[in-house]
């Protein structure tokens, strides 16, 4: 796909209205308005961009032509971990091969970087000033252009040991960066320009927190959608004004805890923003929050970030059981496979008609997407937390010692291309974007841990 056209589609996923143009039914005014928008600058943008959804947006929204070499969100452009081979980084590296930069971070968090244009984009957490910020890095050198805090002080204690106070990815609409931190017994949704300046900040609703919290945020159309499951006092997904922060729709949830992010999809002919756990599937139109169907087919706590096949959604869950299940995504309530593999944390990729994942406790695996048959199944070692990414053929898994696996995306058979380490831990997703790798490990020396952010290239 030439660089056009990631553009155009990129730019169809902030319009909302990707899955109507696969689709064949955007209307010629909003096909006409994203065409100009990808010639225009971003401040010059027509409001068309909201595929003609009435009062989705009162005031004028721009629009913003992404590079295929950005990655502006959680799991890239389409959401889905997948990057295209033209844009490979190299498949080798060490501490002292095919790094570029290499620069210290502070504090300790697991969210995954975000580029976008010239700079690198990132969530801080800082527990010793109890400080959660975002900070922006030159994308060719590593240096950081600039640190906003976005909150000071009241730090939550609780969660499990793995998780941080700021395990969110940032997601970023060409003007606006969004971050979602949980604050002072809440979740809180910040948006900021790319130069750092607060626009606004919104308190999505009271959190109890169980585990953590590492929801990342999505863009969709006018709007950027941010959920938050909680335990006690019931969880809830929001639909704010990407200009305003204002609350266009909300969506209560059940009172359990769970983890996931939500997801807009291309599925079953229509856009639906997605949401598994809490015992439950929920499909919801994205611009508006209206239900469209709900089903069982899901565990009580979920963290992974679903995938398609353009017919269905593929559930996966630890507690209080295992599980993954293929949803058939047309609200008929049939679940077309399910086994009891635990892929509790890792999100999974999918390509050419085949599913595949890692295993919490360190097996690859990969099933036939429609039937949910095991075609193979092999040990490769290590605890995972970071979601699987696929370039091209290959697959990158990262452990949480920092170590990561490449694999072959064949159902012919498991063939390990290779293993790469930086760093001794790894709890945050590798970003792979214009033939680089930009990865946040971490080290520790004499007891002494530091953060770093990484750029792995061709020398």
């Amino acid at each position: 796909m030439n660089g056009l056209s990631h553009k155009f589609l990129a730019s169809l996923r902030v319009a909302g209205v990707f899955g109507s143009l696969r689709a064949g039914v955007v209307c010629g005014a909003c096909l006409v308005g994203l065409l100009s928008a990808l010639s225009l600058p971003a401040a010059e943008a027509p409001s068309a961009k909201t595929g003609g959804v009435s009062g989705a947006n009162s005031g004028r929204i721009e629009s913003y032509a992404f590079a295929k070499d950005d990655w502006p969100w959680w799991r890239g452009l389409q959401g889905t971990g997948v990057v295209p081979a033209d844009q490979a980084a190299p498949w080798e590296w060490s501490e002292t091969k095919n790094v570029l930069w290499k620069v210290a971070i502070p504090g300790r968090a697991h969210g995954s970087p975000i580029v976008v244009g010239t700079a690198l984009y990132l969530t801080l957490a800082e527990p010793e000033t109890e400080t959660q910020s975002v900070a922006a890095y030159d994308r060719a050198t590593g240096k950081e252009l600039w640190r906003t805090a976005a909150h000071k002080g009241n730090f939550d204690k609780k969660g499990n040991a793995k998780s941080s106070h700021a395990s969110s990815t940032l997601a970023c609409d060409g003007e606006r960066l969004f971050a979602t931190f949980l604050n002072d017994g809440a979740i809180h949704c910040t948006a900021l320009t790319r130069d750092g300046k607060i626009v606004w900040t919104r308190r999505v609703g009271d959190f109890v927190n169980h585990q953590g919290f590492g929801s990342s945020p999505v863009l969709y159309g006018p709007l950027v959608l941010v959920s938050a499951d909680s335990k006690v006092v019931g969880g809830k997904v929001v639909g704010l004004d990407r200009v305003t922060g204002e609350v266009r729709w909300t969506r209560e949830r059940p009172k359990l805890p769970n983890y996931t992010s939500p997801v807009v999809l291309s599925v079953a002919g229509r856009d639906q923003c997605v949401l598994i756990g809490c015992d439950r599937v929920e499909s919801l139109d994205p611009l508006t929050g209206k239900l469209l169907w709900e089903m069982a087919g899901s565990t009580e706590e979920c963290v992974t970030t679903t995938v398609t096949d353009g017919t269905h959604i593929y559930t996966t869950g630890g507690y209080p059981k295992n599980h993954v299940a293929a949803i058939v995504a047309d609200g008929s309530g049939k679940v077309a496979w399910s086994n009891g593999s635990r892929v509790y944390v890792p999100s999974m990729v999918i390509r050419e008609g085949y599913l595949y994942a890692v295993l919490d406790a360190g097996m690859a695996a990969c099933w036939k997407a429609d039937t949910g048959e095991e075609v193979w199944k092999e040990r490769i070692g290590g605890t995972f937390s970071a979601s699987l990414v696929l370039v091209g053929d290959r697959i990158l898994a990262t452990d949480e010692a920092g170590r990561t696996c490449v694999w072959k995306a064949s159902p012919e058979k498991f063939e390990k291309l290779g293993e790469n380490q930086l760093g001794d831990e790894g709890l945050a997703t590798p970003v792979i974007a214009g033939g680089k790798m930009y990865h946040r490990a971490a080290t520790t020396k004499d007891g002494v841990r530091q953060e770093w952010l990484y750029c792995v290239g061709v020398r």
